[in-house]
């Protein structure tokens, strides 16, 4: 009899299921955090592109010959936006600029313009999880239309 009434006694089992459940929930709330942060940084880092983009495709004044300015000077724009932003211009890896890309192949008449992609390193925050598991890169490739 005394055997029977232990074995369905159940004190104690809210805690033993929080103590299993409660961690899982708070990786999974940290995990949705830092990857919003995360996406927020993706957007930040379009912008950044759009910026040196814009600055990319559009010509200098026609008195000063109609160049369209250098890699340097796209780079120190995009540079400027992401320290504006908070974020190192000295993780940026990969930068690549292309002038002069066919943008819509095929198409009649072709639309040429700038290509701008890079890489920028993310570390996510997560406890229990090891470093390496944690960090992303986000490509960011811009497209956008020359002037003429």
């Amino acid at each position: 009899m005394f055997w029977r009434r232990e074995t369905k006694d159940e004190k104690g089992a809210e805690l033993v299921e929080a103590a299993l459940v409660l961690p899982l929930i708070i990786l999974l709330v940290l995990g949705m955090f830092w990857l919003g942060r995360g996406y927020n940084s993706l957007q930040t880092l379009t912008r950044a592109a759009r910026e040196g983009a814009r600055l990319a495709v559009t010509p200098t004044c026609a008195s000063c010959g109609n160049t369209f300015p250098t890699e340097a000077e796209v780079r120190a724009v995009i540079d400027a936006s992401l320290l504006a932003s908070s974020m190192d211009p000295a993780s940026v890896t990969g930068f690549s600029m292309q002038r002069n890309v066919v943008l819509n192949p095929g198409s009649v008449p072709e639309v040429r313009g700038v290509v701008i992609s890079f890489n920028y390193p993310y570390n996510l925050v997560l406890p229990f999880i090891p470093g390496s598991l944690t960090t992303l890169t986000l490509p960011v490739t811009v497209r956008m239309r020359e002037e003429t």
